[in-house]
């Protein structure tokens, strides 16, 4: 299985609500096993400029790369890029006991 974890920041001055509400027409790609949306809580100072996370799990890279490929992720990118300020992306390969 395949994780596939986003971390985004939205510009000052754009609503995260439109940018999550943005994110989640990604639900709408069937290639996925889970997919959500979610809020960073900013409890860790850490990572107080992150707003929100996509998590998905995938059954294999062919799935990942048939989710990317689809229509509904260029137009959510598109539509989403000018509104973040950052992106960061990590695609990690579980243990088969996971």
């Amino acid at each position: 299985m395949i994780r596939h974890i986003v971390f985004f920041s939205v510009k000052q001055g754009h609503d995260i609500d439109v940018v999550h509400e943005g994110l989640e027409r990604l639900s709408a790609i069937p290639h996925a096993d889970f997919f959500e949306v979610l809020r960073n809580r900013k409890v860790d100072p850490m990572c107080d400029n992150v707003d929100l996370v996509v998590y998905a799990e995938f059954k294999d890279e062919e799935a990942l790369f048939a989710f990317k490929a689809d229509p509904i992720y260029d137009l959510t990118t598109q539509y989403v890029r000018p509104m973040r300020e950052m992106r960061y992306s990590a695609d990690v390969l579980t243990p088969k006991n996971s």
